[in-house]
């Protein structure tokens, strides 16, 4: 963890965000299982989940099958999803002191790509799960699974390390159960939610945040 008193060097940093509950200030796939699902069955699927007896892919791709989602339904819903206030005040603030910025997610690059061109969000790298409309069908792809593990169906810390040169210092903004993993990496990390009770449990460093006003506030004094 890095000192609390200490500048940093802009050029260094590369910040991570994750995007449920980070970015949007909701789940967006959650809220697509609420308002799409033929049945309850989901309901199951994700005791499951969070269980450790399925795995995310596992449980996504079988929430995916339950549900009553085409192309168009799909794009009418994305644009009633609503942003942290302040991400697009922090994001310019990032891209003005050019450091390099990216989104992690274990939701679809379809969903979080289109949500981020309606908010005018331009520019901003994002790593996620595959989804296309073929035909009327719904294909998937998980390019960045870890084999060796099931719990995560984007291994975020792969990304993370690979995103990463030598020198970096990583800075980590997350709240979910897929983000305690590539935080450990991090040199700081902001944590809400399921990040920071792992984080507090293990006695690990971080800084409590409850929206990106926080975030900003601080990078904004920490970056010389």
């Amino acid at each position: 963890m890095l000192d609390k008193n200490s500048k940093l060097n802009p050029r260094q940093c590369i910040v991570f965000f994750d995007f449920d509950n980070t970015i949007a200030t909701c789940d967006v796939f959650d809220n697509m299982l609420l308002l799409f699902s033929r049945d309850d069955r989901w309901v199951e699927l994700e005791k499951r989940w969070k269980s450790g007896r399925i795995g995310s892919k596992t449980c996504m791709e079988l929430q995916l099958r339950g549900m009553d989602l085409d192309k168009k339904s799909l794009d009418a819903y994305l644009p009633k999803i609503k942003f942290d206030p302040y991400f697009k005040t922090l994001y310019k603030f990032l891209q003005a002191k050019k450091v390099k910025t990216v989104v992690l997610s274990d939701n679809f690059d379809y969903i979080l790509k289109r949500i981020l061109k309606i908010n005018g969000v331009k520019r901003l790298k994002v790593m996620a799960n595959k989804l296309e409309f073929v035909r009327g069908k719904i294909i998937t792809d998980y390019p960045f699974k870890n084999k060796d593990c099931q719990v995560c169906a984007h291994c975020k810390t792969k990304n993370l390390l690979a995103s990463s040169p030598k020198g970096s210092i990583i800075i980590y903004v997350g709240d979910g159960t897929s983000d305690i993993c590539p935080a450990k990496y991090a040199n700081l990390v902001f944590a809400k939610d399921n990040l920071l009770k792992h984080f507090k449990d293990n006695k690990l460093e971080h800084i409590v945040f409850h929206n990106l006003k926080e975030v900003f506030n601080h990078l904004k004094r920490k970056l010389a």
